[in-house]
């Protein structure tokens, strides 16, 4: 029997006035594993209320006591992990070992927003003028909306939430229909460590959900991960309605392989970066631009170690008639699957060279499962729709250029900008691609490089609308206004003289 995954409002879980529900699926077995409830207008004007609601005395309670429920969150979620892993697994598809690293780099997030003590200082100014001190503070916005993609559904929103609580917000967390069980054990979890009931909630739905959120006069701020059509339009319909807006959107990610790199080394990186999660990642390899002087040698060991690839059922430690975890799980939907299909189809019409092709997979899993195989792609031009689309499938494109610099124009070139690599042994052609390429994160030798929690994430060019990345201090400074006071305490002894003053104030 098929479970309900409902809302959660005020630190319980609410069904909501709709009667609208959506199926959710297990990839690895095509088989409807529960149903999703929709909110309806009605529903999230409800979740957003009871945020407000909690949100001033959460607001005003002591970083002392908002530091110790992050430590006791990050406790709970270190401890269980396995739980929320599985969890994962079975309504994306990605592996267990890939989700676990999903919450690693999530948990991170909670532990740099456990410091966010030393971050919410302000600054203090004494006699700045004649018996005037001036001092700043880092003030909470009220109630924040975040809204997540299926690919990441506890990585993505921890990217968010932890920061926006530790620094006194109240959280509506909108995750995505295809996997939304995740958000609902989080939400648990932060009850359990002791966050007060409606500080974090979650609205379950499709556009409807998305709207209420985004035009809503009780939500401040808008955090937002997906393709880049909807991140314009978040970030247009939310900036529209007076909110600030952090609006991620989608990658085109290319991987340069220079003459001098080690290729085997390039190889494993291309094929591990390309088809992890099933290619369902921002930060995926879907280009390898090779120098034409390697690009033959680089194509056949991609090719060698993509033939080794094990795909299966992700929540199975062992497939069938294997010892080993599969290496990578099912896409996310039926319609996903077959998107990316006619996208293959269209790379092989279009006169790219068909190395591996995916839609042949045999894959260890449910005879209905969402399969498709690793894809690999040479002799792929700039024009063509597998490289002008973001595919978000494990398909990788090989584009040969004749030198460095053709690499860079290509990468410029692209309409996003959110991640790139090199591989070199040559320091300074490293040192100048960092320079010279407009891509907001870079990796040298590091095919996914997503950074640490305090730094920040985020791309360049239509990877991005606003202009704050996720997490780090610009994460901080985002959930936070600032205020400044000036103080004037009289001193009797010394009392400056009376009288109007109609000219603008100066300093003395």
């Amino acid at each position: 029997m098929s479970a309900n995954i409902t809302h959660w409002v005020d630190g319980a879980g609410f069904a909501g006035t709709s009667e609208l529900w959506a199926d959710v699926t297990n990839p690895a077995t095509g088989k409807v594993s529960g149903r999703v409830a929709l909110a309806s207008e009605r529903d999230a004007q409800f979740v957003i209320a009871a945020a407000a609601r909690a949100q001033e005395a959460w607001g005003d309670t002591s970083l002392a006591r908002r530091t110790q429920v992050l430590f006791a969150f990050r406790e709970l979620l270190n401890a269980r992990k396995g739980e929320l892993a599985a969890i994962i697994t079975a309504e994306h598809g990605k592996v267990l070992s890939d989700a676990m690293g999903e919450i690693a780099r999530g948990l991170e997030v909670v532990e740099f927003a456990c410091g966010i003590n030393h971050l919410l200082k302000g600054g203090h100014t004494e006699n700045a003028s004649t018996g005037v001190d001036v001092h700043s503070k880092r003030a909470p916005l009220g109630v924040v909306g975040v809204i997540s993609p299926f690919n990441f559904p506890a990585m993505v929103p921890m990217w968010f939430f932890p920061v926006a609580v530790a620094a006194g917000n109240a959280v509506v967390l909108k995750p995505s229909e295809k996997d939304p069980s995740a958000s609902i054990w989080l939400a648990q979890l932060w009850k359990e460590a002791g966050l007060p009931d409606g500080v974090f909630n979650v609205l379950q739905g499709d556009k409807v959900a998305v709207d209420a959120l985004l035009t809503s006069p009780d939500v401040q701020a808008i955090s937002f991960v997906g393709s880049t059509p909807i991140a314009s339009y978040v970030y247009e319909t939310a900036s529209r309605h007076g909110k600030r807006v952090q609006a991620l959107g989608g990658a085109k990610n290319h991987m340069v392989v220079l003459p001098d790199a080690d290729l085997d080394l390039a190889a494993d990186a291309a094929v591990s970066a390309g088809y992890g999660s099933a290619g369902e990642r921002c930060m995926a390899i879907s280009v390898l631009v090779a120098v034409e002087s390697i690009a033959d040698d680089l194509v056949a060991r991609v090719a060698e170690r993509t033939r080794t690839l094990l795909i299966g059922d992700g929540g199975r430690e062992s497939t069938a008639g294997h010892d080993r975890e599969a290496d990578m799980g099912p896409i996310v939907t039926r319609a996903s699957r077959d998107r990316i299909a006619g996208l293959i189809a269209s790379g092989e019409t279009s006169g790219a060279k068909l190395v591996i092709d995916g839609r042949q997979v045999q894959a260890r899993g449910g005879a209905d499962g969402f399969w498709l195989g690793p894809t690999l792609f040479d002799n792929v031009k700039p024009d063509m729709e597998i490289y002008t689309e973001e595919i978000f499938g494990p398909v990788l494109s090989v584009v040969r250029v004749a030198s460095y610099a053709e690499a860079v124009e290509l990468i410029n070139d692209n309409a996003y900008g959110n991640g790139t690599a090199i591989f070199t042994n040559d320091g300074g052609a490293a040192r100048r691609f960092e320079k010279d390429v407009n891509v907001g994160m870079i990796g040298v030798n590091v095919p996914v490089p997503v950074p640490v929690a305090y730094y920040s994430f985020g791309g360049w060019k239509r990877s991005l609308f606003g202009d704050t990345h996720a997490h780090g201090t610009e994460g901080v400074h985002f959930f936070t206004r600032g205020k400044v006071v000036t103080t004037r305490w009289i001193d009797p002894a010394n009392r400056p003289s009376g009288g109007l003053q109609l000219g603008f104030p100066q300093n003395d």
